[in-house]
């Protein structure tokens, strides 16, 4: 296992893509501010000075304290607090968290449902082709923000608050996972259509391999690339929907906040000398969104020869 693992590590350190990686600064600073959101998130437990979903912890007497740097701040909170007691570091760690999971798991969700769809469309033809196109054709026509509100008001009108908090995270994972879908499928199925007819594939057929294998051992593999670059740039796609959900009311709980909730929770006090608690959320996530999207713009330069300039 150390072997190839070492071999694997040796192979990528003499890459084409690792050589262009080094040589791009934005793509190397870009990585190392996600690597460090992540880490932190990740680690929330660790690095909070609080639990901030922990009502136990909390102190109402604490509540919108401004950051340390401010005269009224207090140096057990150095970002301040929330209108709840909160301490407003803490919950940002917990809220990218949250933010985070959403945006991963949704565009697994749309890989899953997109690739599948792609594949069997650009592989088959015909009239499966035809049919699965026009209902992406139809998806496509709907904005992702438009399908996810009108699902989550209806689910929270019909089986009440309480149960949509309960499943607000699984809810925002399946609406913006299955809106999102035929990007992946559009795409997987225009690199089908040109894999399809080289000659590997038609030695996989005389071998008698069935369409199953084909598609996921032969034909998958080559397509990889775009698929990269898309689901890169989805996450950050993703984690906006949220947090534009969270703001409108339809996102995670209060209890439970992501840093679109906290945005919104914090929104009604800006104005009234309480910035923080709005302000510093929104400059996390307009970073956090800010590298995916250069290292979705990187990738997509070096995956894609045609588009890269040295």
């Amino acid at each position: 296992m150390m072997s190839q693992a070492k071999s694997l590590i040796k192979r990528w350190a003499g890459s084409e893509f690792y050589w262009q990686f080094k040589k791009d600064k934005v793509a190397v600073f870009s990585s190392v501010i996600l690597l460090l959101m992540v880490t932190l998130a990740i680690c929330a437990p660790i690095f909070a000075s609080q639990n901030p979903y922990d009502q136990t912890v909390l102190d109402i007497m604490d509540s919108e304290i401004p950051p340390v740097w401010q005269e009224e701040g207090d140096e057990r909170f150095v970002l301040g607090t929330d209108d709840q007691g909160r301490d407003l570091f803490s919950t940002i760690l917990y809220g990218t968290r949250i933010s985070l999971l959403i945006g991963v798991c949704a565009v697994l969700l749309q890989a899953f449902l997109g690739i599948t769809i792609g594949l069997a469309a650009g592989y088959f033809g015909g009239r499966l082709d035809s049919f699965l196109m026009r209902v992406a054709d139809i998806q496509l026509s709907f904005s992702t923000m438009m399908v996810a509100i009108i699902f989550l008001a209806i689910f929270q009108a019909a089986f009440g608050t309480e149960l949509y908090q309960q499943l607000a995270l699984f809810m925002l994972i399946v609406v913006i996972g299955v809106a999102e879908w035929p990007q992946y499928a559009r795409t997987v199925r225009a690199s089908v259509l040109a894999e399809k007819q080289k000659e590997y594939v038609d030695a996989a057929r005389v071998m008698g391999f069935g369409h199953v294998r084909i598609m996921l051992r032969h034909i998958l593999p080559n397509t990889l690339s775009p698929i990269l670059v898309i689901s890169t740039v989805q996450v950050a796609n993703a984690i906006i929907s949220e947090a534009a959900l969270s703001f409108l009311g339809l996102g995670m709980p209060v209890t439970q906040p992501s840093l679109g909730a906290l945005i919104s929770a914090g929104f009604e006090y800006f104005f009234s000398g309480s910035w923080w608690i709005t302000a510093i959320p929104g400059l996390v996530l307009i970073i956090l969104v800010l590298v995916i999207n250069l290292l979705g713009d990187f990738m997509r330069d070096v995956l894609n020869p045609k588009l890269y300039k040295d």
